[in-house]
């Protein structure tokens, strides 16, 4: 109703003194209505935040259609560099800063398998598959590197989406494995995306792939590199000053403004934001957020989660209203058959892409994991619910299409037109009936009995003594180490991926959390 009641002047001039007040404000209140209506259906197993935002806002996109006589679908117009820069970073961050790290390092070998290589398999699918089929059905015009573009853009998961159909505490190894694919994703996507911008598509050959996949390499290591010593030099400096002997504002403010500090120097320096944001959250929640207060503790996991949630329902809500945009549906010069057509191909592409990969390095690693001592395979249902919680696309899909194809929001030229209305129509289906469906798809291959099958929330018993030891000691002979130099090697060759965590645990009892902060036991999270 409060939509209703704002006239087409105020909504549409944007000319006049409250031109962006009002929007600002309508949109707000849309982002509200979100909240309120998202807390009764929290209970429904078919429905998410993602959906309810997105469903608001093709209602609110309908009634401003209404409101302006069929001239825009919007109150606030897009912009991919505010996506970049101001939405996008509390939610890498925060979904760093929240993770059960034990379970995502345990399956980080699994996770980069998904992330990395499943990127670059499911691209190449999709462009190839694109570039073969688009022309059949009549859509041209399209060159090489806007074929790799949409290869992809349409290659990025929703971790969003993935997040709140899949809990932590229900299927922890699911939970672990889709979220990890879905940050690395994201940030492969983007660096990859990026590189293609710069591509010489005319002089493809085996030179320039090698010159990927080392720039690739470069911007995986230093953007981890960056978020990581932002995040030690956070831990490091509240664990010596103790800030909150004075004042816990000032210790939150520094976690916050440094965690988007690394996010931004990564963008300065052309690396890549996301991965440095999302290892920054990684260390502060391991290390620096044990060097505050007890209130300041509290305070800090509900601020990270309220920022982040806000920039999702901001952005799904915005993609609700994007699906109505009549100016777009006007440029594009394909029929809505042929649209719906395009549409189709893609998320069939989509399909192929993930199976392609899905399946074959699960097999890989359950390989790798082949001797483990304990249960961390990954069995068909699990990689059938990996396959389908990895189908839907989203926010980052959307900001790569409108940052390749549009400028500010706004194109005028048709096949621009058509790539970014389908990306919007591929986000709804995908969202709506992928999302619609997860949570029953979960609940019939797992039910709640089986659904810790595969729990890697229980270590191996490691003895307290083992702990204590650093890796090598200089209080024993030559002879001893030699001997527990070979046993280490043992291990990492029959056990790669527990061996090198059992390390890791002991050199950061031993030397890390002495130095930054944080208990030394064996029950850290």
């Amino acid at each position: 109703m409060l939509l209703m009641m704002m006239s087409s002047e105020y909504v549409m001039k944007l000319g006049e003194g409250h031109a962006h007040v009002v929007p600002v404000t309508v949109f707000v209140a849309v982002l509200c209505l979100c909240l309120v209506i998202g807390h009764f259906l929290q209970e429904n197993r078919w429905v998410n935040e993602s959906i309810t935002a997105i469903l608001i806002g093709c209602l609110a996109g309908t009634i401003i259609l209404f409101i302006s006589k069929g001239k825009s679908s919007h109150i606030l117009r897009f912009d991919e560099e505010v996506f970049f820069i101001y939405l996008l970073p509390p939610i890498i961050f925060n979904a760093g800063f929240q993770v059960k790290k034990k379970q995502f390092f345990h399956n980080f070998f699994t996770i980069m398998l998904f992330g990395v290589v499943g990127v670059f398999i499911s691209t190449t699918i999709i462009s190839a598959g694109s570039m073969w089929l688009f022309p059949k059905f009549g859509f041209v015009g399209l060159t090489t590197r806007d074929y790799l573009g949409i290869g992809t853009i349409f290659s990025s998961t929703d971790t969003v989406c993935t997040l709140q159909v899949l809990h932590q505490d229900e299927t922890p190894l699911l939970y672990s494995l889709v979220f990890g694919e879905g940050v690395v994703n994201d940030a492969t996507s983007v660096v990859l995306f990026n590189t293609i911008q710069k591509l010489d598509v005319n002089r493809l050959h085996g030179r320039q792939a090698v010159r990927i996949l080392l720039d690739f390499l470069y911007l995986f290591s230093t953007s981890t590199a960056l978020g990581v010593s932002a995040g030690l030099l956070t831990a490091y400096v509240l664990k010596g000053l103790y800030f909150g002997r004075h004042c816990t504002v000032r210790e939150i403010a520094l976690m916050v403004l440094m965690a988007y500090l690394s996010y931004m120097l990564a963008e300065l320096l052309n690396l890549s934001g996301i991965l440095t944001v999302f290892f920054c959250g990684i260390f502060m929640s391991h290390y620096a957020w044990h060097n505050t207060t007890e209130s300041s503790k509290i305070t800090t996991r509900h601020v990270f989660a309220t920022m982040s949630f806000i920039a999702e329902t901001f952005i799904f809500l915005y993609v609700g209203m994007d699906a109505l945009d009549i100016e777009k549906w006007k440029l594009s010069k394909l029929r809505v058959w042929t649209l719906l057509v395009i549409c189709t191909i893609l998320i069939f592409l989509i399909l192929l892409g993930r199976a392609a990969f899905v399946f074959p390095l699960s097999f890989l690693s359950n390989y790798a994991n082949r001797n483990a001592s304990r249960s961390s395979t990954i069995t068909f249902k699990h990689q059938v619910i990996i396959l389908w919680a990895g189908l839907m696309r989203g926010a980052v899909s959307i900001a790569l299409a409108f940052k390749e194809f549009t400028h500010s929001g706004v194109t005028w030229d048709p096949v621009n037109a058509t790539v970014v209305t389908t990306t919007v129509i591929v986000v709804l289906f995908s969202t709506i009936v992928f999302g619609f469906l997860t949570k029953p798809l979960v609940s019939c291959l797992l039910p709640p009995h089986d659904a810790n099958i595969g729990d890697l929330s229980r270590e191996p018993t490691i003895s307290k003594e083992d702990m204590r030891l650093p890796l090598l000691s200089f209080e024993e002979s030559a002879a001893t180490n030699v001997l527990r130099a070979k046993d280490s090697l043992s291990m990492l060759l029959e056990r790669p991926v527990h061996t090198i965590h059992h390390y890791w645990r002991r050199f950061d009892d031993a030397y890390m959390r002495p130095l930054f902060g944080g208990p030394r036991n064996n029950n850290s999270s």
